[in-house]
């Protein structure tokens, strides 16, 4: 388990870091912990959709502070 700390990221460059997290640093079956800022909460519908579309299993989803959000993802496994 790894945990990516992607909070001084935007939004188009949030979704891309953790595409490429998920497909060229995670193994298959590993579970991955992003932490990001959230504002209006559209990074974490944006961000639960495009790993769910890329096939991960979400895992967990929460608010770590007053700015800050983690979301845990399992790699798929193939």
């Amino acid at each position: 388990m790894e945990r990516y700390d992607l909070r001084k990221l935007k939004d188009d460059k949030l979704s891309a870091r953790m595409v490429e997290v998920m497909d060229t640093i995670a193994k298959p079956g590993e579970v991955i912990i992003f932490m990001f800022e959230v504002g209006d909460f559209s990074p974490v519908h944006t961000s639960m959709d495009l790993m769910k579309e890329q096939g991960h299993e979400i895992m967990n989803s929460i608010k770590f502070n007053e700015v800050d959000w983690t979301l845990v993802v399992k790699r798929k496994a193939s």
